[in-house]
Formats: structure tokens, sequence, C-alpha cells
């Protein structure tokens, strides 16, 4: 009987546990339609959940964005790599812009009401205030207040005055072994967290399960069409986003190529970014498109590519700014113009740090709720439909990886034209490389 037990525990952790979410999202939807208002007795196993990733979220914050910014050590970026880097964080800002625009205009989660309807949003500040709240007056008292944004700022503020310490002083002295020391606790914790996070999750399949049942049972059929349409939007979104600020703007506005000569060459990352829904799974195949497809030089491509798969996620980002549309609307509310900003800004902030994470998507999706006093319910709601939106996000994130690395290399004239598909076309930039 136990060997029996083990066997059925064994094949049921085989199954990825996003699949399992998403198994446990339409068991719990079709329950909740099935026997209607007795399903929202299943509420408490869905609160637990909302309680679990409320208590990871400060710790995440503060572990990874400590590892972000190690990644970011001056001596280590360099003029290519700073390039990099900026690009990496105007475009993550732009896609989360993009999201806000694309939210407002389909507006998912219309006409879907949260079964706590006690949920309340905390006053809209404007943006002035947005600005001024960024900056914590007592970081500890912010972690222990749960302020995401003053703890995102602090943290990385710190990790970089690390950075900087450890390129100022020489390996073995006393400062330099310390900063060395902390970074390595922070690794360790954020390892720990990570297990954690991987045992919130697990509970999550129950939790997604009763949350759903929960919504469902209350509100019927008519929860179908909001999930539909919030799918629709991140799908319109990532297009847009696609084809405005890698295309148009990056491709053949600053690189002056033509736009589908890089969808040609970036294909095979694309495809395969589509199918694993991993960035660092894809980096071979992203790196072997920057290579052989846009004779990217290595000295680029070996550094923007690796640090893009941690830290650009336009895609990821850009689903914030949906998401939180989402959820405002789940419970009435419209997001001021003041609250949207504060979806921009902390999204960018935690874009650093948040990438390594099993799941980010919906950890960075509990900071951005946080920060705008939205209910964390919406989490293990669109739990269930994140494998169809992450393939997508995953798709964008190794699309604009491979974007910015050929436009930096253009800048820094390390791309070989030859037998590359810039040779299929007699653009400006081929005429140039010329003389």
């Amino acid at each position: 009987m136990a060997s029996g037990t083990r066997q059925i525990w064994k094949q049921y952790r085989s199954v990825a546990i996003i699949y399992r979410i998403g198994i446990a999202f339409v068991l719990g939807s079709v329950l909740g339609l099935a026997i209607g208002e007795p399903a929202t007795r299943l509420e408490p196993l869905g609160t637990l959940f909302v309680r679990l990733l409320k208590m990871i979220i400060i710790p995440i914050v503060f572990f990874t964005l400590l590892m972000g910014a190690r990644r970011l050590s001056p001596s280590s970026i360099g003029k290519i790599g700073g390039q990099v880097i900026l690009l990496y964080l105007v475009t993550t800002a732009v896609a989360i812009s993009i999201g806000l625009l694309v939210g407002n205009f389909v507006n998912p989660g219309v006409g879907l009401e949260l079964a706590d309807t006690s949920v309340q949003t905390k006053q809209a500040p404007d943006m002035l205030e947005v600005f001024m709240n960024i900056i914590p007056t007592n970081p500890v008292g912010a972690m222990a207040d749960g302020s995401v944004l003053p703890t995102i700022f602090f943290t990385i503020a710190f990790g970089l005055a690390l950075a900087l310490l450890q390129d100022e002083h020489e390996p073995g002295t006393t400062i330099h072994d310390g900063v060395q020391t902390l970074f390595e606790l922070a690794e360790t914790g954020a390892e720990a967290m990570f297990k954690i996070v991987w045992g919130v999750m697990e509970y999550g399949v129950i939790g997604v399960f009763a949350l759903m049942a929960t919504t469902f049972g209350q509100a019927g059929v008519d929860a179908i069409l909001p999930f539909a349409k919030l799918i629709g939007a991140v799908a319109l979104a990532v297009g847009l986003h696609i084809g405005f600020t890698y295309l148009f703007v990056l491709q053949w506005g600053l690189l002056r190529e033509s736009p589908l000569d890089f969808l040609k060459g970036a294909k095979e990352a694309m495809i395969t970014a589509l199918s694993i829904r991993s960035s660092s799974g894809t980096l071979p195949v992203t790196m072997n498109d920057a290579d052989e497809n846009f004779g990217v030089d290595e000295e680029v491509y070996s550094f923007s590519l690796p640090l893009g798969a941690t830290i650009n996620m336009d895609g990821t980002a850009m689903y914030q700014g949906v998401a939180a549309i989402f959820a405002a609307n789940l419970v009435g509310q419209t997001l001021t113009l003041g609250e949207q900003v504060t979806v921009i800004v902390t999204a960018l902030l935690a874009s650093v740090g948040t990438a390594g994470v099993p799941g980010s998507g919906l950890i960075m999706l509990t900071l951005v709720l946080t920060q705008l006093g939205l209910p964390l319910e919406v989490v293990g709601m669109v739990a269930g439909v994140d494998p169809i939106l992450d393939r997508l996000r995953t798709m964008n994130n190794v699309t604009g990886d491979l974007a910015v690395t050929t436009l930096v290399a253009k800048w820094n004239d390390r791309i070989d034209r030859t037998k590359t598909v810039w040779t299929t076309t007699d653009s400006p930039t081929e005429v140039a490389s010329d003389d």
C-alpha cells in the first residue's frame, strides 16, 4: 500500500508544477460551475495560498535583488555592458507601458468579481507622491510593513554600494572579503527562498483549485470571458511590443536593417522559447543565432545574452501592466495615472532580480499587486492560464535579447556581415560597412 502511494506521488510530481496548477484551474472551475454557491466553502484553502504568497514577498525581493546587483559590478560591465543594460531597462519600461495601454483598452476582468467583496484598495497617490515614496525614511520599517517599492530601492542601492566597495579593494582585504561573504550569504538566502517558493507553488495546486471553485461558484459562466480577454490582451501586447519596439524602432529605425531579416535570423530562438518557456533554456539557441545568423562578435553576445536571460524581462514586465488592470477591475477600481506609474516603476526595478525565481512572472505580480494594495487572490486565479501566457512572455523576452544585442554590436562595430541574414538586403548599414 505504501509503495503504491509512493508510486502515485512520484507520477504526480513528474508532471511540471505549472501544468498541475493549470489542471487545478480547470477542475476548480468545473466544480464551481457544477455545484455553484457551495463551492465557496473552499475559500479558506485559497486564502491560505494568498497568505503564503505574502510571506515570501520581502525576502524574495531582498535576496534576489542583492544577487542582481552583484552582476552589475562596474568593473565587469564596461561601455558595451552599460549600453546593453540601459537598452534593457528602456525596452522594459516601454513594454510595461504597452501592457498598461492594452489593458486599459481591452479591460480584462470587467464583469467578474472576487468572492471576498470586502477587499479594499489603498488611497491612490499622485505621481509626485509615487516617486517620493520610492525612497524609504526607514528601510527596516519599510520591509517590516511589506512596502515593496521602498524595499526594492534600498536593496538595489545597498547592493550597488557593495559592488563598488568590492571593486575598490583588492582581494584578500577585509572589506573585499566581507563584501564577498555578504554576496554569498545573499545567494544562499536566495536559494533557500527558491525552496520555499517551490513549497508554496506545490500548495498552489490546492490553493488555485479552491480559488477557482470559489470564483466560478459565485460568478458562474460569466467568469469565462474575462479570462479569455486576459489571454487576448497579453497576446496583443506582445505583438505590439515586438512589432513596434524591436522591429520598427530598434531594427529599422536605429539599426537600419530589415525587420524581416531580423525575424528570419531570430526565428529558431523565438520558436524554441515559445516551445520550452525558458529564456535560460533557450540561451544556447539564442547565442547560436547571434553568432551564425547575425554575425555578432562573441565579446558582445557572451555578455548581453546571458545577462538578458536573467534580467531582461520585457514580456514578463509587460504582463504586469495587463494583470494590474485585470486585478483592479475585479474589485471595481480604476487605476489612476499615479498608480499606473507605480506599476512601471515597481516592475522595472523588480526585473533586475526576479528572473531566476521559479514562477518569476507570478512572483513579480505579487510585488506589483502588493504595492498597489490590490488583492493577491488574482495571482492564484491567473496561475491557471499562466502556461499559455508564459510562452508568449518568454518568446518576447528572447526576441528582445537578440534585438538589443544586434543594436549594441552595430554601435560598437562588432558585427561581421558576411554569410549572415544581413547580406540578403542592400541596406544603408551594409553600404557604410563596405567603406
